[in-house]
C-alpha cells in the first residue's frame, strides 16, 4: 500500500507500496496478555437509520484447518499508530485490532458498530451516538462515552501530531459525555461526511488507559482496541513482524460479519515484502498465505493456477494521478497543462505496465467511487497533434534537440517520484511520451518525507500521490484553497463555494451533483494528470476462505477467515 494522502493532514489516508522478502520460518508464538473476560452479551442494539440487510450470522464452528494465517505486507512503514500515522499499510493488520463507531457496507450504507444508533442535527454540526453497553477493551478498560471523547481529544491534541486522523475530524470543536453510553460530538461548521470518517481505522477506538500510559511515542508498540484480534506486543518487531492473536471474548461484531463469537483464526503473522519481485515467490513457496499488491504480471499468471486465487479490489477515491502545480512556470499556463493531458497515452501505460488490470482514470475521482462524474471521460483523449498545437499557441517552439523553448527557456518540468506503486516505471513511460510533444520531464526519486516537503513547498511541476477515500467530500482536501493536499496549488473561489455548499447539504443527490461539478472543473482547468484507477491485486492460497476487503479497498476483514487443510 502506499502513504495516504495525509500529510494532511491527510489521510488521505496516504498509502505507499512495497515488500521485503522474509524467511519462511516463523518465530515461536509468544502468549499474548490474557484479555479481560467480556460481560454477557447485551440485548440486540437498536438499528441506525437505513442499515443494509446482511446475511444472518452463524454460530457454527469453522472448518478444521490451520489456525494461523501468514500475510505479506508491502510497505515498511515508519509508524503504525492509526491515530498518528497515515499509511494505509498500517490499516491492514490494525483494522482487526480496532472497532469503529460505524461500519460502511459495499453499497455505501452505514451500519452500527460500537455505536448502536446515532442522530445528526439539522445543521450538520452535531452527531449524537448511543453506544453499546457490552464492550470492553482488550486490557479490560470499559468502552463508554468518556472513551470516545478521550479518543477524539487525543487525535486533536497537538502533542499527538496526528497526520491523517486529524484530517478526518473536520472542524471538530468538542465531545460531550451526555451519560455513560451517550456522546455528543460538535463541529464548528457543517460536516456531512463525519460518519464516513468514523468508519475508518484511523478513528478506531483505542483504550484510553493504554494510550495515556504509554504516550504518543510508545503507544504504537502497546496497542489496545476492542476488535476481534489483539496486538501481541511481546512479538512486535518494528519494521519486521506484527502478530495478532484472537480475542476470545469478542461478541459484538457488526452485521457485515458472517458469524458471531470469536474469530476462527487464532493468530495472524504479518511480514514485510517491500521488493515487489519477491512477493509472488513468497506466496508460491508457502512463506505467506496471502500477499498484498502483487505486480500485475504475477497476478495475471497466478490467476490461471488453481492452487491460488487473485482477489481484485477496486479502490475508491482519487486514482493514480499527478498533481500539476498551477503556480510554478511553465505549468502555470493552462494551455501547457492541457497539452500534458493530451500528450499522455494513458491506455498505453496501463497496457504495458499494468497488463490492463486497472481501468483508465479520467479525472480526480475514480469510477468505483460514490459521486463519480462520468462526463470527464470525454475530455483529453490521447491526441499528440492537439498537444503540439496547444504548445504552439502558448509560444513554445521546437528547439534543436526537439525540446521546445520560449524566451530562451526550455520546456522542462520537475517531478518527484517514490519507489512504490510502479511510479518509476510510469514516470519513464510518461517521460518518453511527453518528449514526443517537445516536453522535457526531469525525474527525482526521493523518500516520502522529501516528497511531502517538495509538494508542500511547491517545488514541483508534477507530483504523483496515492490517496484513498470513500466520501467525495475528500475532494476538498485536494482542491479547496486551504486543502491539506492541495498540491495543485488551486485558489479558486468558485470551487471553494461548491465544496462549502456540498459540506452543508443533507440531500445526497444534490450534494453529489456539487462534487461532480468540482470534478469537471478540475479537469477543464487541468489541475491533475490522472493515469489509472487503483485496483488492489491480492494473491492468496486457494485454501484461504472467507477473506474479503472493506469498501476502502485496502483493509481486509479477517474475522470470518478460515484455512482449509
Amino acid at each position: 500500500m502506499k502513504p495516504s494522502q495525509f500529510a494532511l493532514s491527510l489521510m488521505v489516508v496516504v498509502l505507499l507500496v512495497g515488500f521485503v522478502l522474509s524467511g519462511c520460518a516463523q518465530p515461536a508464538p509468544t502468549p499474548a496478555p490474557s484479555p479481560t473476560q467480556a460481560p454477557a452479551a447485551a440485548p440486540e442494539p437498536t438499528k441506525a437509520p437505513e442499515p443494509t440487510t446482511a446475511p444472518a450470522p452463524t454460530t457454527a464452528p469453522a472448518a478444521a484447518g490451520s489456525k494461523e494465517l501468514k500475510y505479506g505486507l508491502t510497505l515498511v512503514v515508519s509508524g503504525i499508530d492509526p491515530q498518528i500515522h497515515s499509511s494505509s499499510e498500517l490499516g491492514i493488520p490494525l483494522n482487526s485490532v480496532y472497532d469503529t463507531l460505524v461500519f460502511l457496507t459495499k453499497d455505501y450504507k452505514f451500519v452500527p458498530g460500537l455505536a448502536e444508533s446515532w442522530t445528526i442535527s439539522d445543521d450538520l454540526k452535531t452527531y449524537t451516538f448511543k453506544l453499546r453497553k457490552d464492550v470492553k477493551f482488550h486490557d479490560g478498560t470499559p468502552f463508554n462515552a468518556q472513551a470516545v471523547k478521550d479518543n477524539f481529544d487525543r487525535i486533536m491534541d497537538p502533542a499527538t501530531k496526528s497526520a491523517k486522523a486529524i484530517t478526518l475530524m473536520g472542524t471538530y470543536q468538542s465531545s460531550e459525555v451526555i451519560d455513560e453510553y451517550t456522546v455528543k460530538v460538535n463541529f464548528e461548521k457543517p460536516f456531512v461526511s463525519f460518519l464516513d470518517s468514523c468508519a475508518q481505522v484511523y478513528l478506531g477506538m483505542a483504550s484510553p488507559t493504554a494510550f495515556k500510559k504509554w504516550g504518543p511515542a510508545d503507544y504504537q508498540s502497546h496497542q489496545v482496541g476492542t476488535g476481534p484480534f489483539m496486538f501481541s506486543e511481546t512479538e512486535y518487531v518494528p519494521k519486521d513482524t506484527i502478530v495478532l492473536v484472537k480475542n476470545p471474548d469478542y461478541n459484538w461484531g457488526p452485521s457485515i460479519y458472517q458469524h458471531t463469537g470469536p474469530a476462527y483464526l487464532d493468530r495472524i503473522v504479518f511480514k514485510f515484502y517491500p521488493d515487489a519481485a519477491t512477493r509472488a515467490a513468497a506466496l508460491e513457496t508457502g512463506a505467506v498465505d496471502v500477499m498484498g499488491e502483487l505486480p500485475p504480471q504475477d497476478a495475471e499468471r497466478l490467476s490461471k493456477d488453481s492452487k491460488f486465487q487473485v482477489i481484485t479490489v477496486p479502490v475508491p477515491g482519487p486514482p493514480m494521478l499527478s498533481f500539476i502545480n498551477t503556480t510554478r512556470p511553465p505549468t502555470d499556463d493552462l494551455k501547457v497543462r492541457q497539452a500534458l493531458l493530451y500528450a499522455t497515452d494513458r491506455k498505453g501505460i496501463i497496457k504495458t505496465i499494468f497488463r490492463d488490470m486497472s481501468p483508465v482514470a479520467y479525472g480526480p475521482w475514480s469510477a468505483a467511487s460514490m459521486g463519480y462524474d462520468n462526463s470527464v471521460e470525454a475530455l483529453y483523449p490521447y491526441d499528440l497533434n492537439k498537444a503540439k498545437a496547444l504548445l504552439d499557441e502558448a509560444g513554445w517552439k521546437p528547439g534543436p534537440d526537439g525540446i521546445r523553448v520560449k524566451d530562451g527557456q526550455r520546456l522542462s518540468l520537475e517531478t518527484y517520484l517514490q519507489t512504490w506503486g510502479f511510479l518509476q516505471e510510469t514516470g519513464q513511460m510518461l517521460q518518453a511520451q511527453l518528449k514526443m510533444a517537445g516536453i522535457e520531464l526531469k525525474m527525482q526519486t526521493v523518500a516520502f518525507p522529501a516528497a511531502v516537503q517538495a509538494a508542500n513547498e511547491g517545488a514541483h511541476n508534477l507530483i504523483p500521490w496515492n490517496l484513498s477515500a470513500t466520501d467525495p467530500g475528500f475532494l476538498g482536501t485536494l482542491f479547496a484553497s486551504d486543502g491539506g493536499n492541495n498540491w495543485s496549488k488551486v485558489n479558486n473561489p468558485e470551487v471553494d463555494k461548491l465544496l462549502s455548499d456540498a459540506d452543508a447539504t443533507r440531500d445526497e443527490a444534490q450534494r453529489l451533483e456539487l462534487y461532480k461539478q468540482v470534478q469537471r472543473m478540475a479537469m477543464e482547468q487541468a489541475w491533475v494528470l490522472p493515469i489509472r484507477d487503483y485496483t488492489n491485486l491480492n494473491g492468496a492460497s486457494a485454501a484461504v476462505k472467507g477473506l474479503v476487503y472493506d469498501v476502502h479497498g485496502w483493509f481486509p476483514y479477517f474475522y470470518d477467515v478460515t484455512i482449509e487443510k
